[in-house]
Order: C-alpha cells, then sequence, then structure tokens
C-alpha cells in the first residue's frame, strides 16, 4: 500500500506519519526522464529533436538550442521592499545589485540549510523576478506574504501547472563553441564584454529581447527572454540563422542531463521539514505541494530527514554567502564558516561495473540490479545513493546521475567528506534501494543492490 497524503498543511502530515522519511520513500516514483518529457509540451520541445546524444554533443562541439519557457517556476515581486525582502531571505550580498543584474539566489534554513536556489534578476524598478524549482519560490512567497512588506507577489507556474495555457515571458538559449558568432549574426553587433550577472537590450528580428551570459552547461553562450507574445517570432529567427552554424534544438531527454557536465546539483531536499522556526511556514503550505508530494529515494536510507539537507558550501556556494546583511540562516552559517566542510564532486562510474548492471536485466534467473535509464538515471525526485570507501563505509550521497556522451561516461554529482575530494580517488556507490525496493512499492522492480566504481573528478567536470 503506499502512503495517503491527508488534506491539510505540511505539518498536518508530518504529525500524522510515524517516519517522514518512509512516507517520502512510499511517494510515487518513476522514470524522471519520462516526467520531465511530459513537462515539456511536445509540440514545442519534443523528446528528441535528433537524437540526445547528437544534442549533447551540440553544447560541447556547435550551437545548442534550449527552449525553457515551460518547465521552470517563476514569481514576481514588486512594490518598494522588493530588495529589502530578498536581501532579509537571501545569503547573497545585494550591494551591487539592481535593475539589469541577476543573481544566483540561495535561501537558508534558520539552522544554515538550503531551502531552495535560483536565478534572482530585476529588468524594472521595485521589481524583482525569481526563476527555477520550486522550494525556493514557495518559501519566498511566505515571506512577503507574513513578514509585512510592502510588496506583491505574482506566481507564474510551469506550463503543466498553469491554466492559463501560457507564460509571462518565453526563455531561450544558445550555447557552445559557435554561439556567440550566432549571437553577433542575431543582434547586428558582438554582445558587450560583461559577466553573467549582468543583463542587456538586444533586438532580435525587429522584437526587443533581453540578453544574459548564462548557459546551463558552463560553455559560452546566452539566454534571451521577453514577453510570450513575441516568443515565435523570436524563436524562428533564431532558429533560422542557426542553421548556418548547425545549430541543433535539444529536446528534454538531453536537455535534463546538462546539469552533470555543469557540476549544478537541481534538487537537494529543502531544510524545511524540521526545526520550531520553520513550523509556520509548514503550516502555511499545503499537504499536496511538491514537497509533500516528491519522492525520496536510493540507497542511502537515514532514518532522519535532517540528514538528507546540506549547507551553502556543501554544494559549492560559499563563494554567494556573504555577512553584510541580515538574513534568515546568518548566525548558523556564520558559526559554520571556517568548517571543512564536505565537497561537491563529480563521480565518473566505471565502465565495466555499468556494463555488469545492464548484464543483469537478461538473467532472468537471479534477480536483477536497479534498472539505470539513459540518458538519466534517476527514478526519485530525492535520489540520495550512498558513496562507500574501499572499507565499505559512507563517506558521502549521489544525487545526480546520467550518462554525458560528451565523455562518454556515466556521471553523477556527489557530496563526500574533504579527504575523498581529491580528483582521482577512488570510491564506489551503492546502487539499489534497501530490501530490494520494498519501501518504494510498487513504484519500483525487486532488485539487489550493487556497488559500481567509481573515480573522483571535479564539479565541473572539465575544470581543471
Amino acid at each position: 500500500m503506499t502512503a495517503q497524503t491527508p488534506t491539510g498543511s505540511l505539518q498536518d502530515l508530518l504529525d500524522s506519519v510515524p517516519s517522514f522519511v518512509d512516507h517520502l520513500y512510499s511517494n510515487r516514483k518513476g522514470s524522471v526522464v519520462k516526467d520531465a518529457v511530459l513537462r515539456q509540451p511536445p509540440e514545442f520541445v519534443a523528446p528528441e529533436f535528433t537524437t540526445w546524444r547528437d544534442e549533447q554533443l551540440a553544447w560541447r562541439e556547435g550551437v545548442a538550442f534550449y527552449d525553457q519557457s515551460f518547465h521552470m517556476t517563476t514569481t514576481y515581486v514588486r512594490g518598494p521592499d522588493a530588495q529589502r525582502l530578498l536581501s532579509s531571505v537571501a545569503v547573497n550580498s545585494f550591494e551591487t545589485f539592481g535593475v539589469g543584474r541577476s543573481r544566483h539566489f540561495v535561501a537558508c534554513s534558520p539552522d544554515g540549510y538550503l531551502v531552495g536556489d535560483g536565478v534572482l534578476y530585476s529588468v524594472a524598478p521595485e521589481e524583482m523576478v525569481l526563476v527555477g524549482r520550486a522550494a525556493g519560490h514557495n518559501w519566498l512567497r511566505f515571506c512577503a506574504e507574513t513578514g509585512g512588506w510592502d510588496v506583491s507577489i505574482e506566481a507564474d507556474e510551469i506550463f503543466s501547472n498553469n491554466p492559463a495555457g501560457r507564460r509571462t515571458v518565453y526563455r531561450y538559449q544558445v550555447e557552445g563553441p559557435r554561439a556567440l558568432e550566432l549571437v553577433e549574426q542575431l543582434t547586428g553587433a558582438p554582445l558587450p564584454e560583461a559577466p553573467w550577472s549582468h543583463i542587456m537590450p538586444a533586438s532580435i528580428a525587429g522584437h526587443q529581447v533581453w540578453a544574459m551570459r548564462h548557459t546551463m552547461a558552463g560553455n559560452p553562450g546566452c539566454e534571451f527572454f521577453g514577453p510570450w507574445d513575441d516568443g515565435p517570432a523570436v524563436k524562428e529567427a533564431i532558429l533560422t540563422a542557426g542553421s548556418a552554424f548547425e545549430l541543433r534544438r535539444v529536446g528534454s531527454l538531453a536537455y535534463f542531463t546538462n546539469a552533470l557536465e555543469l557540476g549544478w546539483i537541481p534538487r537537494p531536499v529543502p531544510a524545511i521539514f524540521t526545526g520550531d522556526d520553520l513550523r509556520p511556514f509548514r503550516e502555511w503550505l499545503p499537504s499536496t505541494s511538491e514537497e509533500a508530494t516528491w519522492a525520496l529515494g536510493g540507497s542511502f536510507n537515514a532514518p532522519d530527514i535532517q540528514d538528507y539537507y546540506f549547507t551553502p558550501w556543501e554544494l559549492g556556494y560559499g563563494n554567494v554567502v556573504k555577512f553584510d546583511h541580515d538574513f534568515v540562516g546568518r548566525p548558523a552559517l556564520e558559526r559554520t564558516a571556517g568548517d571543512d566542510h564536505r565537497r561537491k564532486v563529480t563521480l565518473v562510474w566505471d565502465p565495466a561495473d555499468v556494463a555488469r548492471v545492464v548484464d543483469s536485466y537478461m538473467r532472468p534467473e537471479d534477480t536483477p540490479a536497479l534498472y539505470i535509464e539513459f540518458p538519466r538515471a534517476t527514478y526519485a525526485t530525492w535520489q540520495y545513493d550512498a558513496v562507500h570507501d574501499d572499507q565499505g563505509r559512507t563517506i558521502g550521497v549521489s544525487t545526480y546521475t546520467g550518462f554525458s556522451w560528451n565523455e562518454r561516461a556515466m556521471l553523477s554529482l556527489a557530496v563526500v567528506a574533504p579527504e575523498y575530494a581529491e580528483p582521482g580517488t577512488r570510491v564506489s556507490v551503492l546502487w539499489g534501494e534497501p530490501e530490494g525496493g520494498a519501501k518504494s512499492h510498487p513504484w519500483l522492480e525487486p532488485h539487489r543492490q550493487v556497488e559500481i566504481g567509481a573515480t573522483v573528478a571535479p564539479a565541473p567536470i572539465g575544470k581543471k
């Protein structure tokens, strides 16, 4: 039997279950690849336009085009207190922020663990726009509604949850070695040299667009956004001009693997399920929210939900933590700033061990290993697999797994103890859930756990 989510708040749900970890394990699992495809309207973003391998190669060798208009949540904060509100929530400094700037927004709990992150930008006075995953948005909206701030909130949900059938803006990216050549042809001039945090006006096909040096796999490129109704004409202009550069449209299968090369962990468990300070937020958040209905999975299997939390340093965000303002979590982060934190790394899985896992599917006389799906082998929203040393001790967690055709390797992004973070270090990933997946019945087939050898590499993997 699967767990039934009661009506009411997230706090009501927490109070009703003996183990919240077990509850999250029993939530609906399945192919996150297919779920991602379903969230992208196929008439706009196909699963594959050529093949996912060809599309991955494009961002490393040519020009890739991403239509990001559908899958990310957007929150608009407007009013005299917009920046002061964001500054009170984010670990980031706002000393140089303003119209025409962007930030990697990072929000933490009072205990100093990550609640959510995203991209924050402004293109109009007294207006802040947050783009990213749901967890950070819900926390920001709660703080805006309950903190007495002079702001208004507009929520623009992902396309699949949006009853309007449209978004406020389109969002496109071009990325790859030839992307800036394409941008120059589209806009009539090279983009000014500027860091990624600067947003610049430009014109494409007679439409004003906003341009930002931001890409998904860390290669040269640019993001364009503008009013939703201008989107089709701008897209057509990009695709037409891109044909001379062998541009590839990236489908949803390849798109959700670029984080593996960028070294960005997109789905850490939000640190909202514990702590008296966050109880009002949990009472505000409905039990139907993604924070309550998404699934936990993997071999890590710690009994306490707090064991799944990350600090900003563990996720590689320590450089954005600035103690020049008051914000939620500042005292906790100040206490731990000098600690020797766990490190984010890329794990390169041993090809022979991956092949043995695949071979087990073709031996009906044996219990197989857990199925590895290509190109992204993630079956739970929050997938945490144990990383072991050569003595079998757990020294970290592997959180995001998939295949990179550019690296010709199965990769995962992991957080490990600092003494295991040196590139070339040998570790292993425990693949498969405890008890043969019984905690996740009926969402996973019966399977056995296997150790898959891996070699530590930098995150991003191309970083020297």
